[in-house]
């Protein structure tokens, strides 16, 4: 996947991890917050100091000897895990001219690794068709980039989609407390796939949705009569787009209206994305909406 990380999209990913935990504070703040910090916590290694940090957390005697704040880590701050989970049914092969939403969120989610991987944050991945194709678990280590890197590479679209049944196996599967990133075009029952999101809220995870959709799927703006074919049923359906397009597009933006509300209501962000704006471009963007929001 380093062929979608250029040089300059590195820096300015380093540029945001440098500054805040944009991806993950705010969602953690409180969870590994303990009273025992100090007492009984094992002391695990020290991070920068940023805006915000407690002062009476500042390690002054590595100040004295670096002239520079840092901030004592506990192993119970050190082990946020963050599951980024990718779907690759068939719709994920769609394009329309440009990028395929497979591709876009195979960037996409390589990004968030680097960015997260490079905050010592612990990040796993798991992707699915209509079942859980692969999964590796959470690790810290920088080194795990390569891991991550080379299952997103091989990542081919394949078979139909069952995302709830995926996403409560997930959530049956994690015990502990973490972040759940889902990158999928939520081509799938709305209110199934909701039921699936809300088991990890009722686990008190913490849950980000980044809907993929190419802008013909939003637009149906095709000139002439046109064949369509169901890319995970084969089913193929001949119409004249400008006869259906109200009727499409009244179907298509009432379920994404009712992702959009059902996971506002159940705290879960839902982040709209199309494939027609480069990746970094609506990366960035969600990270300095993220910082605004801290």
């Amino acid at each position: 996947m380093q062929n979608h990380l250029s040089d300059e999209f590195i820096a300015s990913l380093d540029k945001f991890s440098i500054r805040a935990r944009l991806i993950v504070e705010g969602f953690i703040i409180g969870l590994h917050k303990s009273p025992y910090h100090g007492f009984s916590v094992e002391f695990s290694d020290h991070r920068q100091y940023n805006p915000g940090d407690p002062i009476g957390a500042i390690d002054w005697k590595v100040y004295g000897k670096t002239n520079r704040y840092y901030i004592k880590r506990y192993e119970e701050e050190t082990n946020l895990k963050a599951y980024i989970v990718v779907d690759h049914s068939a719709s994920m092969g769609y394009h329309s001219g440009g990028t395929s939403k497979l591709d876009y969120a195979k960037a996409f989610a390589s990004a968030l690794s680097y960015l997260m991987l490079s905050q010592q944050d612990a990040v796993g991945m798991l992707t699915f068709a209509d079942a859980i194709t692969s999964y590796i678990p959470p690790r810290s280590m920088r080194s795990y980039m390569n891991v991550l890197f080379k299952e997103l590479y091989n990542l081919e679209p394949q078979q139909t989609t069952n995302t709830a049944a995926v996403l409560h196996s997930l959530a049956d599967r994690i015990k502990k407390r973490g972040l759940i990133i889902l990158i999928s075009d939520l081509l799938d029952d709305p209110e199934a796939i909701l039921q699936g999101l809300q088991h990890f809220r009722h686990q008190k995870h913490e849950v980000l949705v980044f809907h993929i959709q190419d802008a013909q799927e939003i637009n149906f703006n095709f000139r002439q009569e046109t064949e369509f074919v169901d890319a995970e049923t084969g089913e193929k359906l001949v119409v004249n787009p400008w006869q259906i397009r109200q009727e499409y597009q009244k179907a298509y933006q009432d379920a994404a209206t009712y992702l959009k509300t059902r996971c506002h209501e159940a705290l879960i962000e839902y982040n709209p994305i199309t494939t027609a704006t480069p990746f970094e471009e609506n990366l960035l963007h969600y990270l300095t909406k993220r910082e605004k929001m801290l």
